[in-house]
Protein backbone atom coordinates (compact mmCIF):
# COMPACT_ATOMS: atom_id res chain seq x y z
CA UNK A 1 0.00 0.00 0.00
CA UNK A 2 1.14 3.50 -0.62
CA UNK A 3 1.80 6.10 2.02
CA UNK A 4 -1.00 8.36 0.75
CA UNK A 5 -3.78 5.86 1.46
CA UNK A 6 -4.93 5.75 5.03
CA UNK A 7 -6.26 2.51 6.40
CA UNK A 8 -9.51 2.74 8.28
CA UNK A 9 -10.26 0.02 10.75
CA UNK A 10 -13.90 -0.60 11.48
CA UNK A 11 -14.47 -1.78 15.03
CA UNK A 12 -17.84 -3.37 15.56
CA UNK A 13 -17.21 -3.69 19.27
CA UNK A 14 -15.01 -1.08 20.88
CA UNK A 15 -13.85 -3.46 23.54
CA UNK A 16 -14.92 -5.67 26.39
CA UNK A 17 -13.36 -3.52 29.08
CA UNK A 18 -15.60 -4.18 32.06
CA UNK A 19 -15.76 -1.69 34.86
CA UNK A 20 -16.40 -2.36 38.50
CA UNK A 21 -20.13 -1.68 37.92
CA UNK A 22 -20.29 -4.37 35.22
CA UNK A 23 -18.84 -6.97 37.56
CA UNK A 24 -21.18 -5.85 40.35
CA UNK A 25 -24.26 -6.16 38.12
CA UNK A 26 -23.02 -9.53 36.84
CA UNK A 27 -22.53 -10.77 40.42
CA UNK A 28 -26.08 -9.70 41.29
CA UNK A 29 -27.33 -11.69 38.29
CA UNK A 30 -25.42 -14.81 39.30
CA UNK A 31 -26.65 -14.45 42.89
CA UNK A 32 -30.24 -14.03 41.67
CA UNK A 33 -29.94 -17.18 39.54
CA UNK A 34 -28.44 -19.18 42.42
CA UNK A 35 -31.18 -17.99 44.77
CA UNK A 36 -33.81 -18.85 42.16
CA UNK A 37 -32.58 -22.44 41.95
CA UNK A 38 -32.37 -22.65 45.74
CA UNK A 39 -35.93 -21.34 46.14
CA UNK A 40 -37.13 -23.85 43.55
CA UNK A 41 -35.35 -26.75 45.25
CA UNK A 42 -36.61 -25.97 48.76
CA UNK A 43 -40.27 -25.50 47.80
CA UNK A 44 -42.81 -28.25 47.43
CA UNK A 45 -43.64 -29.45 43.93
CA UNK A 46 -46.95 -27.61 43.61
CA UNK A 47 -46.21 -24.58 45.79
CA UNK A 48 -46.32 -20.96 44.67
CA UNK A 49 -42.68 -20.75 45.66
CA UNK A 50 -41.61 -23.37 43.11
CA UNK A 51 -44.08 -22.50 40.36
CA UNK A 52 -44.05 -18.70 40.44
CA UNK A 53 -41.38 -17.05 42.59
CA UNK A 54 -38.38 -19.13 41.51
CA UNK A 55 -39.08 -18.93 37.74
CA UNK A 56 -39.49 -15.15 38.01
CA UNK A 57 -36.13 -14.90 39.80
CA UNK A 58 -34.48 -17.09 37.15
CA UNK A 59 -36.04 -15.08 34.34
CA UNK A 60 -34.81 -11.81 35.83
CA UNK A 61 -31.31 -13.23 36.31
CA UNK A 62 -30.89 -14.83 32.89
CA UNK A 63 -32.87 -12.43 30.67
CA UNK A 64 -32.55 -9.04 32.37
CA UNK A 65 -29.61 -8.70 34.78
CA UNK A 66 -26.83 -10.73 33.07
CA UNK A 67 -27.38 -9.10 29.65
CA UNK A 68 -27.57 -5.69 31.34
CA UNK A 69 -24.15 -6.36 32.86
CA UNK A 70 -22.76 -7.20 29.43
CA UNK A 71 -24.31 -4.19 27.68
CA UNK A 72 -23.82 -1.49 30.34
CA UNK A 73 -21.19 1.17 29.65
CA UNK A 74 -20.15 4.16 31.71
CA UNK A 75 -20.73 7.52 30.14
CA UNK A 76 -17.51 9.07 28.88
Amino acid sequence: MSKGIEEKHVHLIEGWAFTRKNYFIFAIGVLLIALGYWVMATGETTSTQSLTVAPIMLFLGYIIVIPAALIYRDKK
